[in-house]
């Protein structure tokens, strides 16, 4: 089926590429017909205590989100209660009231209120806190109105007075300008490996085809299912990821074809038949990897999952129907680099680097890209400069350093698997020092607002004020009880402050208690357990205690929870597919732990450097803290699927030497050989595009990117280059061995193909014209 797919593709070219191209206008189009996107973070609680207190909060104080902690803290020398600050914040105040009605405000000068917190002023008089009543809802538009609040407090201007706000909503968040300098190294790590401008194009061409294409299908997808507001910068980072490491395995393919045989139809049929099906199976996987997050049964995680799966499925789709049509377009010129397309390409890149690292700007990104273009250009009046650049004769296989490293390895495996099994163990040992949790906005920049604030109230009131819990009771309590209970919550070990209790409706009652500790603490974590297990349990009160210092609290027990079953899950469906494709048992087994070890190693790392601070200040990371409950899974999910990317690949071409030769040591040797070179570039490309994002000020984008990182710079050395050949010599012709009854129930799945017997027999049986 691939064969003719191929074929058909390749002949009908121009069809192919109106097609691709009228699909990118159709979905865009189809989008904002709907209404553009409809991005909105949903956080949808799991059952628990914290819930609870949202839904009481829902009921009785209608409009009130309690998981927003949001503050306007102001100091001043002179003292808060001088006439000319209070003058001065009670103007503001007023102002805030006028121009942004939609957040109300608790003066620290006013009655307490509900919602006021205990201790408005500081013991020294130095310091205050006027907490702002942000509702639920868009995220935009709640940073929009933060925005408004700053602006109105910028007027401000008294002598000692300092003003600042704390919390969530004034978090200053942008994806980092550096992720372009990942995207300029691919282009320039594609040139290396293939020595042709044209097939780096080819492979960045069908990646970004691709990538609008999904871009347009999750914004037609918000409005059909909740998409947090970073499903795009995940879904992107991704699908342009496998997209240009797909493109690059079937150009690789096909270029060594041609220049076997000389015939650009076949050797392109031969390329989707093998490499393609290749494509296909471990496109698959990543799209198993990815769904296997709705296991976790929340509405963000649902549309992420759904969002990437998507991105990753049109990249497969354009590898194996966009790519053969636009290999038809270039057939034998594909390895011509002419000397302007290459100082184009060299102008282009300065340009956009000049601007990136310079200028901090992305602004010349177009402006370099009209200068190379322009060079193409003038080069049709200049016919030197339209002069092929002579490439390299490529060495006989058996002289490639690829093929020589093998063959060591093969001549000493135990030593490849005890080195290289030694090392991800090493690395992974940190993780069981894991420890999930949300960190604190102490943990940004030192010049976001929210760091400002949070830094001022630690320092005026202690840290325990940036992480407020709320205790509330659906049960009516006399005053007596009120106070008794609000006693026993003041005397509770780890409590700075509790009450007075308040009341919210002819029933409920709320505390807001202050830890001694910061919400991302151990301690505090502990005394929410504390007061929930023991302090209440004994009260005789029935009370839940909630927040949003609980809110991270119970997520993050939440998915310690449901973390085990997803990697289950996942994992069982990839070996059982693996086990299909390669016809065994031992080489899917093999897959899973080696993934397992490099996974492990990366999370080692991040607990290294994230938590226990390791050289933190080097990639300009401040304190340590817990990892975000949902990194690990998201990083299981991405990592194992480009992972298996890179292990069908491998083992699919050693899996056809195999077939064609029947000695395991000649199809581990071959096969690493002919693969290596491209796997190799296609992780260089993929440590250079997550890497940049470790050049970003926020600590979650920083997780993601060195995360990522590592996990492809391991596997691709470590596990592809050591483990494997190791492990496969050493078990020989039984790593292909699988129960004669098991592999008569599975499906057969070829993933190696019979490509150059079935493109021969299509090219004799249709020697139809080519038609563009």
């Amino acid at each position: 089926m691939l064969a003719r797919l191929a074929q058909v593709c390749y002949r009908r070219r121009g069809r192919v590429l109106i097609a691709w191209l009228a699909a990118i206008v159709a979905v865009m189009a189809i989008g904002q017909g709907l209404g553009g996107d409809n991005f909105h973070t949903e956080f949808v609680m799991p059952d628990s205590e914290s819930r609870e207190v949202v839904e009481l909060f829902e009921e009785v104080a209608p409009g009130r989100d309690t998981t927003i902690e949001a503050q306007v803290v102001f100091a001043a020398e002179q003292g808060v209660n001088d006439p000319a600050v209070v003058a001065a914040m009670e103007g503001f105040f007023a102002r805030m009231a006028a121009e942004v009605p939609e957040v109300p405000v608790v003066s620290p000068y006013a009655t307490p209120a509900p919602g006021a917190p205990a201790g408005a002023i500081n013991p020294a008089g130095t310091m205050a806190l006027a907490p702002l009543l942000f509702a639920g809802g868009d995220q935009t538009e709640i940073v929009n109105l933060a925005h408004r609040i700053v602006d109105a407090g910028e007027s401000v201007q008294v002598e000692g007075l300092r003003i600042a706000f704390a919390g969530d909503p004034f978090v200053d968040f942008s994806l980092p300008e550096s992720e372009l300098i990942g995207i300029l190294a691919a282009v320039i790590i594609l040139v290396i490996a293939f020595g042709s401008v044209l097939a780096m194009g080819l492979s960045i061409g069908t990646a970004i085809i691709g990538l609008f294409t999904g871009v347009g299908l999750i914004t037609i997808g918000t409005n059909v299912m909740t998409m947090p507001d970073f499903t795009l910068q995940i879904g992107a980072m991704i699908g342009l990821g496998v997209g240009i490491d797909y493109a690059l395995f079937i150009v690789t393919r096909f270029r060594e074809h041609l220049h076997a045989h000389g015939d650009p139809e076949r050797a392109t049929i031969v390329a989707i038949d093998s490499a393609g099906r290749a494509v296909l199976f471990a496109g698959i996987t990543v799209v198993i990897s990815l769904l296997g997050m709705l296991i976790m049964g929340l509405a963000f995680i649902r549309g992420l999952a759904v969002g990437g799966s998507l991105t990753v499925a049109v990249m497969v789709i354009a590898s194996l129907t966009l790519l053969p049509a636009l290999l038809g377009f270039v057939r034998e010129r594909i390895d011509v680099t002419t000397r302007a397309a290459l100082l184009g390409l060299i102008v282009f890149a300065v340009v956009a680097l000049f601007g990136i690292l310079v200028l901090h700007t992305a602004a010349l990104l177009p402006i370099g890209l009209l200068a190379g273009v322009a060079i193409v250009g003038i080069s049709f009046a200049k016919p030197a400069w339209r002069t092929p650049i002579a490439h390299r004769a490529p060495k006989p296989r058996e002289q490639t350093g690829w093929y020589r490293w093998s063959r060591q390895v093969q001549h000493h495996p135990w030593l490849g698997l005890l080195v290289g099994g030694g090392a991800l163990v090493l690395m992974a040992l940190p993780v069981f020092s894991l420890r999930l949790g949300f960190t604190d906005n102490g943990n940004r920049p030192e010049a976001q607002q929210a760091r400002i604030g949070y830094d001022m109230i630690a320092e005026g009131f202690g840290p325990g004020f940036n992480g407020p819990l709320i205790v509330a009771t659906r049960q009516p309590l006399d005053p007596a009880a009120v106070e008794a209970f609000t006693a026993t919550l003041g005397s509770t070990p780890g409590v700075a402050l509790a009450g007075p209790g308040m009341a919210m409706g002819p029933a409920a009652t709320v505390w807001r208690v202050i830890p001694t500790t910061g919400p991302q603490e151990v301690a505090t974590e502990e005394l929410v357990h504390r007061l929930r297990d023991e302090v209440i349990a004994t009260s005789g009160v029935d009370a839940v205690v909630g927040g949003y210092t609980a809110v991270g609290i119970d997520m993050s027990d939440f998915f310690r929870e449901r973390l085990p079953v997803f990697f289950a899950a996942v994992l069982l469906l990839s070996f059982l597919l693996l086990m299909a494709v390669f016809r065994s048992l031992l080489v899917p087994l093999k897959a899973v732990v080696m993934n397992l070890l490099s996974i492990g190693a990366a999370y080692g790392v991040l607990v290294a450097v994230f938590q226990w601070g390791w050289g933190a200040s080097l990639i300009g990371v401040g304190k340590g803290g817990p990892i975000e409950p949902f990194i690990p899974m998201m990083l299981f999910a991405i990592v194992f699927g480009l992972s298996m990317d890179y292990e069908v690949f491998l083992l699919s071409r050693m899996k056809e030497e195999f077939d064609r030769t029947g000695d395991n040591a000649t199809a581990v040797a071959d096969g690493l050989a002919a693969t290596a070179r491209v796997i190799t570039a296609a992780a260089i490309i993929m440590v250079c595009v997550f890497g940049s994002f470790i050049a970003g000020d926020e600590r979650v984008v920083k997780t993601f990117g060195l995360g990522l990182a590592v996990a492809v710079l391991i596997d691709a050395t470590l596990v592809r280059m050591l483990l494997v050949p190791a492990t496969m010599e050493l078990l020989g012709a039984r790593n292909w061995w699988i129960p004669r009854w098991l592999d008569r129930i599975l499906p057969q799945i070829h993933v190696e193909g019979h490509a150059d017997d079935r493109a021969a027999e299509l090219i004799d049986s249709e020697p139809t014209p080519v038609r563009a």
